[in-house]
């Protein structure tokens, strides 16, 4: 055991490498040590899965919002950067979207709409790279109809995303990825204020955006606070989804017989998602900051300290997992995954993204029986924060 205070693994790492091969360099922390201060990033990595359970269901002694956490930094307080009264009353508000009895109704088939208009636009090519022509559309055209706003805004939304992303994972706090981030947030938020109220009075809208300005007056969040949590679920609602995809079928590619199994019998693909998730989880890290002293596994934190909960890496602990850098669908301890995160702040979008890319996949392989991953042209998974292919084609 190392000595409380001494860091050789974290002291070491390096970003890039991180990025490019985060499971090895992970792997070594949670044998040697599995909490680790990144000297890098100036926080510490929790690393196996009972402490990133714990921490994320501890509420009490770790929190979600201070200025120095990156979300909060780029997006301010939302649902994910408060705790409590606070918190339940933003994830309340906007829920019901989210709910499986709410998406079949009101969601599956406008899903399936659009995962078949995106194919209609390639079908014939033959050849396709399917993040850019699909899995970065694909929930960007989602969050549209969630929200109710026009299909001419997926440009826009996209352009954002971007650069949302890269703040977010803007761990060494480059200034101008900080400010585009923050100068993105400022664009966003004037341009959704001109839909929101064109909604005020329009109750009988079935749309967030809707929903949202027209609540009973007791439980209506402000103008701004409905803005700062669009924000958050937009993200999360687009992220998500378009590793989710690009994931899945990267990880199917890897395995032959599996993706031949899964090409057959349709009703594999739910497993499939679920195992994807585990293996190469789309959200690798979560992060909470220290409320007060506290030690664990021999390091004490100061109040205000960053812990990240490596999320990637809990989902590979082989004291859970049987071979888990083995992708298996038929995992007995599958259901043991924490890729949508546990406790307060677990996923609002899981089950929206687990239908999504149950319908893309099921529509995909419906269409495209013979379809493969060509592997000499598709990019390896990278990122620490969010991972997943920059690049990948399917070929039929």
């Amino acid at each position: 055991m190392i000595h409380p205070g001494t860091f050789p693994i974290g002291d070491s790492v390096d970003p890039v490498q991180l990025s490019k091969d985060p499971y090895t360099i992970l792997s070594r922390m949670r044998e040697r040590e599995p909490v680790s201060r990144v000297a890098k990033f100036g926080m510490y990595y929790i690393v196996r899965h009972d402490d990133v359970t714990a921490v994320l269901r501890d509420d009490v002694n770790y929190g979600v919002g201070v200025e120095s956490m990156l979300v909060y930094d780029t997006f301010g307080r939302h649902m994910m950067t408060v705790d409590g009264e606070e918190h339940n009353r933003y994830r309340l508000a906007a829920r019901a979207p989210f709910t499986a009895k709410l998406i079949r109704e009101r969601l599956e088939a406008k899903i399936t709409e659009t995962v078949d208009k995106l194919i209609d636009g390639f079908e014939t090519d033959g050849r396709v790279e399917i993040r850019s022509a699909f899995a970065s559309r694909l929930p960007v055209q989602v969050m549209l109809a969630v929200f109710g706003l026009p299909a001419e805004d997926e440009p826009l939304l996209r352009k954002w995303y971007d650069a949302f992303e890269q703040a977010l994972g803007n761990y060494e706090w480059d200034p101008a990825v900080r400010q585009r981030g923050q100068q993105y947030v400022a664009e966003f938020k004037s341009h959704l204020t001109m839909r929101l109220e064109a909604y005020k009075g329009r109750s009988g809208e079935t749309n967030l955006l809707a929903a949202l300005v027209n609540d009973a007056p007791e439980r209506r969040l402000t103008d701004e606070e409905i803005l700062r949590n669009a924000l958050i679920i937009f993200f999360g609602g687009i992220s998500t989804v378009e590793a989710l995809v690009l994931n899945a079928l990267y990880a199917l590619a890897m395995h032959p017989r599996t993706f031949d199994r899964v090409k057959r019998d349709p009703a594999l693909i739910p497993v499939t998602l679920e195992e994807t998730v585990r293996w190469l989880s789309p959200v690798q890290a979560v992060t909470r900051h220290v409320r007060k002293e506290m030690t664990l596994r021999g390091v004490v934190f100061k109040e205000g300290d960053l812990v990240n909960c490596m999320i990637g890496s809990a989902n590979r602990d082989a004291g859970v997992f049987i071979h888990p850098d083995v992708f298996d669908i038929d995992r007995p301890d599958l259901s043991r995954h924490i890729a949508f995160a546990t406790g307060p702040h677990t996923c609002l979008g899981l089950q929206l993204a687990r239908t999504e890319g149950r319908i893309a996949l099921s529509r995909l392989f419906a269409r495209f029986p013979g379809c493969r991953v060509d592997l000499k042209t598709t990019s390896l998974p990278e990122g620490y924060e969010f991972r997943q292919p920059s690049r990948l084609d399917l070929v039929w």
